[in-house]
């Protein structure tokens, strides 16, 4: 992580995160649905018998009981955002948890009951709470495969580490709310934490057809089922879900 994560209240106001999902497979819904709303005092938006969606920023995370797929991720490592001055605060929250500094920031490591590491960094400078979900980390075969897919897809990358087999990437380029995705060979990171495992997500892109053209259509393995909706869903080739969908453009006559 870097200090350029930051973002003000007034730049993400009314803008559409790229990330617009993440899903996490627990073995025990009730009791996840109660860690992430007593720990991190999220509130529920959609509750059914197997999923919990709570709202983060315009991002729906998404706690998914594992009975149908796409399944969610297993022990995801990713990173809500919230503003430094709070950052106290998520700090005496979770003791116990490692701590890491970038630059003048920090974040901290707490783990959920199902193994996953929901990471907070204190790196925005605006709104309150948790105000988004900056981070996702990707278990795979080759980042150096993986790195020219996500290209592909618009990311871009920013930093990496031969000795860790680790590059992380932001993105998709033109998104007005992009975010990080790292990719890791297997390995124990900060903290312990791992890359996540077949991770269901939902990335905004202009152009979800042709964006899965350019990333894998060279790759037989990968089989993009397009949606009525414009939406393209596909399993890349480290068995991750990926569901582009349709940016959403303001209209400029719309009067927001």
């Amino acid at each position: 992580m870097t200090d350029d994560n930051t973002v003000s209240d007034e730049e993400t106001q009314g803008e559409e995160p790229a990330l617009r999902h993440l899903a996490l497979e627990t073995a025990d819904l009730a009791r996840a649905t109660t860690f992430y709303t007593s720990e991190f005092g999220l509130v529920p938006v959609e509750r059914t018998a197997t999923e919990t969606v709570f709202d983060v920023g315009g991002t729906s995370l998404v706690l998914r009981r594992p009975e149908s797929v796409p399944r969610g991720g297993l022990h995801v490592h990713f990173a809500f955002e919230t503003p430094e001055r709070e950052f106290p605060r998520w700090r005496a929250r979770f003791p116990d948890a490692e701590v890491v500094s970038f630059g003048s920031a920090q974040s901290v490591y707490p783990f959920d009951p199902d193994g996953h590491c929901p990471e907070v960094g204190g790196f925005g400078d605006g709104g309150q709470g948790l105000t988004g979900v900056f981070e996702v980390v990707l278990e795979v075969a080759s980042r150096h495969d993986a790195e020219r897919a996500y290209r592909a897809l618009g990311f871009e990358p920013i930093d990496r580490s031969e000795r860790r087999q680790r590059v992380r990437l932001r993105g998709p380029a033109d998104a007005e709310r992009p975010f990080d995705l790292e990719l890791w060979e297997p390995q124990l990171g900060l903290a312990d934490a791992r890359g996540g495992v077949h991770v269901d997500l939902g990335v905004a892109v202009s152009d979800p057809v042709a964006a899965a053209e350019r990333a894998f259509g060279d790759d037989p393995a990968v089989h993009p089922l397009e949606r009525e909706d414009g939406s393209v869903e596909l399993y890349d080739p480290d068995g991750h879900h990926l569901l582009l969908s349709p940016r959403e453009e303001l209209s400029s006559d719309s009067g927001e």
